[in-house]
């Protein structure tokens, strides 16, 4: 069964607002950066991963609520940043374990 995911871990959770915000990554169970990680958000966002810190704008990765995004986690990727679209929310993230 390829479709199910793995949460072990807290992940993350953001308040988003007109101006960018995010920190770490959430670390999977061994500590280390996941190869996925799942983003759900309580209003639009827009979502940005990276090495090092990030800054989102408006152009990227829009995630709407009720429709969660699994992202493949390139190397050398730590750190997100989101901002809202039109209204305050909140940016969760999950470390998707390796099984």
């Amino acid at each position: 069964m390829d479709d199910f995911i793995t949460v072990v871990k807290t992940g993350v959770a953001t308040a988003t607002s007109g101006t960018s915000a995010g920190g770490a990554l959430p670390t999977a169970q061994s500590g280390e950066i996941p190869r996925y990680i799942r983003i759900a958000a309580t209003a639009p966002a827009c979502v940005r991963i990276g090495a090092g810190a990030q800054t989102a704008v408006t152009t990227d990765l829009q995630v709407q609520p009720g429709d969660a995004v699994t992202l493949a986690v390139p190397r050398g990727c730590t750190n997100y940043a989101a901002i809202q679209v039109a209204a305050a929310g909140v940016v969760q993230i999950s470390a998707l374990e390796d099984c």
